[in-house]
């Protein structure tokens, strides 16, 4: 008889066979782990990316408002529209973007959108120069009232208006030649033409506008702007 060629497997062959099972296992294991671990990084890519187009986007942005902020020469559309009582009030949107660069504005005096970041001294001012609008329009935000006048003005109806203007705070009076009507006062969003210093529209327009209810910066100061 010929000899049995299956024989049980000596325990050194079972040794090498278990570890050649743990290396296989082993091997499964890293693969698992380097894909993993390549999906964390493609991850952290993708995140990384969007992160600097979101930051490059925000700084662009910034850009954009720093520009509109200096040089934005637009002071806003819209018209006015009569009240019974004279006032006129502009209907559209009055812009409020400081800006560095003179500003066309769609109205004399100005009632109001983009102007300078300083305002004009409106503390009872009387002004003998004409003023810089981007300056007026900043106090008018503030809740002052603005006199003008032409040359075409009564002296008599000019002194009584500066004298009213002088002792009152949040008020401030100038010469403005390109305006429709000799006398004219204006707040934010708000202007009327009076026929004189007496007129009763006068002291109506100041006890509604003088710090009123249109102020966008109530309580905000009328000193320690553009002086004298």
């Amino acid at each position: 008889m010929g000899t049995d060629q299956h024989t049980p497997a000596s325990p050194r062959a079972a040794r090498i066979e278990e570890m050649r099972r743990a290396e296989r296992a082993r091997a499964r294991r890293n693969r698992v782990l380097a894909i993993a671990a390549s999906v964390v990084v493609v991850a952290g890519l993708v995140v990384g990316g969007v992160a600097l187009v979101r930051s490059q986007s925000d700084s662009d942005s910034g850009k954009d408002k720093d520009t509109a902020a200096s040089g934005d020469a637009k002071g806003g559309a819209g018209h006015f529209t009569t009240g019974a009582d004279g006032v006129r009030t502009w209907s559209g949107k009055l812009s409020r973007t400081h800006v560095s660069t003179k500003v066309t504005y769609p109205m004399h005096p100005p009632v109001g959108g983009n102007h300078n970041p300083v305002w004009l001294d409106c503390n009872g001012d009387v002004y003998q120069e004409p003023v810089r609008d981007e300056n007026a329009v900043h106090a008018l935000e503030h809740g002052a009232v603005w006199v003008t006048y032409t040359d075409k003005a009564e002296k008599a109806d000019v002194k009584a208006l500066a004298a009213k203007v002088k002792r009152t705070p949040y008020s401030l009076m100038s010469p403005y030649a390109d305006q429709d009507a000799p006398l004219i006062l204006s707040a934010w969003g708000h202007q009327v033409s009076v026929k004189s210093a007496s007129d009763p529209e006068v002291d109506k327009f100041f006890a509604a506008y003088v710090q009123g209810e249109q102020t966008p910066e109530l309580g905000a100061p009328c000193t320690g702007g553009a002086m004298k």
